[in-house]
C-alpha cells in the first residue's frame, strides 16, 4: 500500500469515530447526505489502485450529480425555449417579410423564396420533432445471451459495445453520442440522423434569413437611427448637423421668403415595430447559424470517421496509448468516408440520397445497435 493511502485510511477511521459520535447529534433529513459525503470519502482511500483520476471523480461527484439534475429538470425548458424562438422567427417571416417579398421580388425569385423556405420548414419540423420523441435505444436488461464489452457500474447489466451510461437519463443508451439538453432526449443508434439532420437544416434554414435579410437589417437599424435622432430634435436637444434639421426648420429664399420642407411622415408604432422585427430576426438567426454550424460541422467530421463524441475522445487517449508502444490504432467501426455516411444515413441505393436525405424519411437505422459488423455494407451498396 502507497503511503498517500495509509494515511487516508487512518483519516478514513478517524472520519468513521467521528461520525459515530455525532450521528445521533444530526437530525435526520441530513442523514443521507452525510452519509453519502462519507462514502465519497471512503472511496478515495478505498484500495492501492487509487489514483488522481478516482480522486477527482470522487470530489467532482457532487457536482456532476446537481448539473445532471439540473439538466433533467430544465430539459422540457430548453425545449420550449427552441420551439419558441422558431415560432417567432416564422411569424416575422410570414407576416412581415412574406408581404414585402411578393411586392418587391419578381415572380421566379417568389418561387424560389418560397419553396426552399416551406422545403427547410418542413425538415427542420420534422428531424426536431422525431430527435425529441425517438428513443435513443436501450441494452435489454432481462437477456444475459447478448454480446456485451463490459458491465455497466451503475446499471450493473451487461454494457455491448459504444454503449454508455448517462447520468441524466440514469440509464445505459446504444452508440451513445451525447445528451442534448435542447432535445430533452439522448442522442443514440436511432435518433442520431434526426439530430443531426435537424443541426443541418436548422444551420441551412438560419443561413438563409441572415444572407436573405441582411439589407432589411441594414435598412431596419438605420431607420431607427435616424428617427431617433429626429425625437430628439424634437425635444429641443441640440444635434450635430443640420441634415437631420431639413423639414423642420424654417429656411430663407433667395427673395427673402421663408417657407418650410415638406415634414417627413410620422414613425408610426407599426413601423418601428416591423424595423425592430427584422433587426431581432437578423442577430438570432445569425448567432444561431454560426454557433449551431460549428456543432453541425465537429458532428459532420465525427460521422466521417465513424465515431460518436464520447468515441472521439475514447480513441484519441487509446491512440496515445498505442503510440508509446510503437503501435498504431485503427477504429473497427470506420468504414471508409463515404461508407460511413451511408450506413449513417441508411442509404443502400442513389434514389435514397434524395428519398431520405433531402425528404423526410423514418427509416430505422442499420442494426439493433448491440452488434456491430466490420463490413455492414451490401455489394450493391459499395460506391460505383
Amino acid at each position: 500500500m502507497r503511503p498517500c493511502t495509509s494515511v487516508m485510511h487512518l483519516f478514513g477511521r478517524w472520519l468513521r469515530g467521528c461520525s459515530r459520535r455525532s450521528c445521533n447529534r444530526i437530525p435526520r433529513r441530513l442523514r443521507k447526505p452525510l452519509s453519502y459525503f462519507r462514502l465519497l470519502l471512503k472511496s478515495l482511500y478505498f484500495n492501492s489502485l487509487t489514483n488522481s483520476d478516482v480522486v477527482v471523480d470522487s470530489l467532482f461527484e457532487p457536482v456532476f450529480w446537481m448539473v445532471d439534475i439540473l439538466t433533467r429538470w430544465f430539459g422540457k425548458v430548453f425545449v420550449f425555449l427552441v420551439v419558441a424562438l422558431t415560432s417567432s422567427i416564422l411569424f416575422i417571416a410570414y407576416f412581415c417579410l412574406l408581404p414585402l417579398v411578393l411586392h418587391t421580388y419578381s415572380p421566379g425569385w417568389i418561387i424560389w423564396h418560397i419553396c426552399y423556405g416551406h422545403w427547410i420548414l418542413v425538415m427542420i419540423t420534422f428531424h426536431y420533432y422525431k430527435a425529441t420523441s425517438t428513443s435513443p435505444g436501450y441494452p435489454p436488461k432481462m437477456k444475459n445471451d447478448i454480446p456485451f464489452v463490459s458491465v455497466c457500474k451503475k446499471c450493473i447489466i451487461p454494457k455491448p459495445a459504444r454503449t454508455h451510461h448517462c447520468g441524466i437519463c440514469n440509464t445505459c443508451i446504444l452508440k451513445m453520442d451525447h445528451h442534448c439538453p435542447w432535445l430533452n432526449n439522448c442522442v443514440g443508434h436511432f435518433n442520431h440522423r434526426y439530430f443531426f439532420s435537424f443541426c443541418l437544416y436548422m444551420t441551412l434554414g438560419c443561413l438563409y434569413c441572415s444572407i436573405s435579410g441582411r439589407n432589411l437589417f441594414i435598412d431596419a437599424y438605420n431607420a431607427i437611427d435616424h428617427f431617433k435622432h429626429m425625437d430628439v430634435e424634437k425635444q429641443g436637444v441640440p444635434v450635430t448637423g443640420v441634415g437631420l434639421l431639413i423639414g423642420i426648420l424654417p429656411q430663407e429664399s433667395m427673395t427673402g421668403k421663408s417657407y418650410y420642407h415638406t415634414p417627413q411622415p410620422p414613425y408610426t408604432f407599426k413601423d418601428r415595430l416591423f424595423h425592430k422585427s427584422v433587426i431581432y430576426m437578423w442577430v438570432l438567426t445569425s448567432t444561431v447559424a454560426v454557433a449551431l454550424g460549428g456543432l453541425t460541422v465537429w458532428h459532420a467530421i465525427l460521422i466521417s470517421r465513424g465515431e460518436t463524441s464520447i468515441e472521439r475522445h475514447i480513441n484519441s487517449k487509446e491512440a496515445r496509448r498505442m503510440m508509446k508502444r510503437g503501435k498504431v490504432y485503427k477504429n473497427p467501426f470506420n468504414y471508409g468516408k463515404l461508407n460511413n455516411w451511408k450506413v449513417f444515413f441508411g442509404v443502400e441505393k442513389k434514389s435514397h440520397w434524395l428519398t431520405r436525405v433531402l425528404l423526410p424519411s423514418g427509416h430505422v437505422p442499420y442494426g439493433d445497435g448491440l452488434t456491430w459488423d466490420i463490413y455492414p455494407l451490401k455489394k450493391d451498396m459499395m460506391p460505383v
